[in-house]
């Protein structure tokens, strides 16, 4: 127990599981809506999404912060989870669409006759579940296996990352891929035979991804911690001396990768049933870099910082884009430019020197 986290570590993970766990439902299922203490479903809403960010901001914590590989590509990993996800959910709208028709609303338009092959058995739940973790993680593994093992990396490997994103994005784009077109998913009825608009279902779904992030920040830091962490981190710091010692750095480096896209697959899953919507946007190069914004401005090489610099960046942009939306890109930049120069360490860093 206290190789993952000391006594103030532990006090402060339990004391955001009893947020979670117990005050959140309690404010926003049992306290009556007319009270002031009561939590509205934007609140819960919103604190599921950035939770869903948070655990993308663990993953890519992982392959940055301890093996020092910059990937901008994790928003494609993100997007395919919540596409896996999504397909379920357009499949359990049933007849309820607006043509009443059993192919999404979007087929009929199209005039599709059937579903295409990449539909297949995505009816059922426990198949979406899968692709959600096969489909990002297989992705990673190839594409990272050929990268790694022709000694891509540094600011080359970042490019190829976001170039495979930018193309993806362009695929989903199609209207004949099959994925909705720039429209994408949305008008999402039920999930596991619940409604997915009540708000004991998107409680359930907060403290779903509540958990999930706990236990990606716990299997994060067992890893970290362990002889393989140690041989990530020794990677980052001096990867020609690491293979001197005999260690194949492209199987560390492969399985990290591939780990952290399953996280952010599954990430994305949980992220679609409670935003309502999934569509290529998600896998625009800006969204990736922004995943790096909110580690550097954490801290990277914490996990924790991860998680602070996605809620810090993403609560600040729901502010600005409502109150200054026209100033927020000028605000991420500013805070990037500022985290670089003055904040190499993130707000951990400051946290650690006091």
């Amino acid at each position: 127990m206290t190789r993952l986290y000391g006594t103030r570590g532990w006090l402060i993970l339990g004391s955001a599981a009893v947020v979670a766990f117990v005050l959140f439902p309690v404010f926003n299922l049992l306290v009556p809506a007319d009270h002031p203490l009561h939590l509205s479903n934007f609140w819960v809403t919103l604190a599921g999404k950035i939770l869903c960010y948070a655990i993308v901001a663990v993953a890519l914590d992982l392959v940055w912060g301890y093996a020092g590989i910059l990937s901008l590509g994790h928003g494609l990993f993100f997007a395919l989870g919540g596409y896996a996800m999504g397909m379920y959910l357009m499949r359990q709208i049933g007849r309820e669409g607006q043509y009443q028709s059993d192919l999404p609303d979007f087929m009929v338009f199209l005039d599709w006759k059937e579903f295409p092959w990449h539909w297949w058995n995505s009816e059922h739940f426990w198949w979406a579940a899968l692709l959600v973790v096969l489909v990002p993680g297989l992705l990673a593994f190839v594409f990272g296996f050929f990268a790694f093992r022709s000694r891509v990396k540094g600011v080359y490997f970042s490019i190829i990352t976001q170039a495979l994103t930018f193309a993806a994005m362009l695929l989903f784009f199609r209207n004949n891929t099959g994925f909705g077109g720039n429209n994408g998913f949305t008008d999402f009825k039920r999930i596991l035979g619940f409604p997915i608009t009540t708000p004991g279902t998107r409680m359930a779904l907060f403290t779903i991804t509540a958990a999930v992030l706990i236990a990606a920040l716990l299997l994060a830091r067992w890893v970290v911690t362990s002889k393989f962490g140690r041989v990530l981190t020794a990677i980052r710091d001096a990867e020609q001396r690491v293979m001197f010692c005999g260690y194949d750095a492209v199987h560390y480096k492969v399985a990290v990768f591939t780990a952290s896209a399953v996280l952010c697959g599954i990430a994305g899953s949980l992220y679609v049933p409670q935003v309502g919507i999934i569509n290529p946007s998600e896998m625009s190069p800006a969204n990736s870099i922004e995943i790096a914004i909110w580690v550097a401005v954490g801290g990277r090489g914490t996990l924790a910082g991860a998680v602070l610099g996605a809620g810090l960046v993403n609560g600040a942009k729901s502010y600005f884009t409502v109150a200054f939306p026209e100033y927020w890109l000028y605000f991420l930049g500013l805070i990037f430019v500022i985290v670089t120069l003055f904040m190499p360490r993130g707000v951990m860093g400051l946290v650690a020197r006091r």
